[in-house]
């Protein structure tokens, strides 16, 4: 169990080349397509990894600096993820193979056709529900039933839900959106269908030819990090370590920000040419119909402009607001800046928000979902005091901060019942 765990299912470019290779297998294709397909698909998903790895490596500094100067000293060291598995990593375990069971029969034998295929977000969302229901008061078998059966509805209704949205800004309906964007992208993609104007696209933005370069999304991208490490720098002079030039800080983080970019993408669309035409062999002779639901970057390379647009109204609309937040103690905890989520999520979000309404849907839909980002974020982590706080700090104001407090209130529910 823990082999697969840790080796599997929490380990992306294998989960998806096994799945190529099975796919591949009931198609009935030959050795060397079979082992050729499979490793693509592996190949697309470490270039996947390491481009994500180099925005988030250019990201959290930026978080780390603003966590550091706003909490003053009051964060909990033991309300993080490390501590918390270390309690519970077995519960959290048998809740996602049992969870992911439970997914595949509803794939099996309902309307309700997901595959989530989105490898990290397999342990997380266990992680999170079985957080709500240690906070809940549940325990034991309990805890690991009301875990996996959480985990396997969100896993298999959150993709299908989003579906719409996610086609329309893709015009290709052979995948789904696997990822904790889920409510901030709905609420975006609502929004931006009401307001919006289709007529006018993100990736139709005229630009004098002498900016053209501004078109690239690595350069708008890797300028935007600059700018931002040189804002947050002169905020918070922790940003860089004694010795360091500021200026030259910015600007490697900048470059690794682009070089990120073009290196995700490029995974994303080798990915997608193996995994999607693998896929349909599982589809066709094990569960028919189904759909496979992938990170959220496999949006990224569709509406390009709308991801850095995205990424800055967010970042500006949810610091003002967690400034505002803080100096009149809202919601009583010190919030940090939403840098990952800002970029992630709110990226999707103003994808989505240009599938339903052009530019001025993208932009609008995404400073709603800015607004709601923060204010369940805020909500979120008095629900978890004892647990995952700090770590809901930074990577929450998404589905996790949405689905946590409900999960915590049923299972409040529960453990008072039985």
């Amino acid at each position: 169990m823990n082999f697969i765990t840790d080796y599997i299912l929490k380990n992306p470019p294998v989960l998806l080349g096994l799945i190529s290779i099975l796919g591949l297998i009931v198609q009935g294709k030959k050795i060397d397509e079979v082992i050729k397909g499979g490793l693509t698909a592996a190949f697309g998903m470490v270039i996947l990894s390491k481009g994500v790895d180099m925005l988030v490596g250019s990201i959290v500094p930026i978080n780390s600096a603003f966590q550091e100067t706003l909490s003053s000293g009051a964060i909990n060291e033991g309300l993080n993820d490390v501590s918390f598995t270390d309690t519970y990593g077995g519960s959290v375990g048998l809740s996602m193979f049992l969870g992911l069971a439970l997914h595949l029969l509803i794939a099996r034998f309902t309307r309700v056709k997901t595959i989530f295929l989105t490898g990290h977000m397999i342990w997380w969302f266990p992680f999170i529900f079985v957080a709500a229901g240690v906070e809940g008061g549940l325990s034991g078998i309990s805890l690991i039933i009301f875990g996996a059966i959480s985990s396997a509805l969100y896993w298999s209704y959150m993709p299908w839900i989003m579906r719409k949205y996610v086609w329309a800004a893709t015009e290709d309906e052979s995948f789904l959106i696997g990822h904790p964007t889920g409510i901030l992208s709905l609420i975006s993609g609502f929004v931006a269908s009401k307001v919006g104007d289709k007529s006018k696209s993100t990736e139709d933005i005229n630009v004098p030819k002498s900016l053209s370069f501004f078109r690239e999304i690595s350069i708008t991208g890797g300028i935007m990090m600059v700018i931002m490490y040189l804002v947050t720098g002169i905020i918070t002079p922790n940003l860089v370590s004694e010795g360091e030039n500021l200026v030259m800080v910015a600007i490697g983080n900048g470059l690794s920000f682009g070089a990120g970019l073009l290196i995700m993408l490029y995974g994303v669309r080798m990915l997608i040419n193996q995994i999607i035409p693998a896929f349909q062999g599982i589809s066709e002779k094990i569960i028919p119909n189904a759909i496979p639901a992938f990170d959220c970057p496999i949006l990224f390379n569709y509406r390009p402009n709308a991801v850095i647009i995205g990424f800055i109204i967010a970042m500006i609309v949810s610091t003002v607001l967690i400034v505002i937040s803080n100096i009149y103690s809202i919601f009583g905890v010190i919030l940090v800046p939403l840098v990952i989520t800002s970029f992630f999520e709110c990226g999707a979000a103003a994808v989505i928000g240009e599938g339903q309404g052009g530019l001025r849907g993208s932009i609008i839909g995404t400073a709603v979902a800015a607004v709601v980002m923060v204010f369940i974020m805020g909500i979120s982590v008095k629900f978890f005091s004892n647990t995952i706080q700090n770590w809901l700090l930074i990577f929450g104001g998404n589905d996790f901060s949405f689905f946590g407090p409900i999960a915590r209130f049923l299972s409040t529910l529960l453990s008072n019942v039985f």
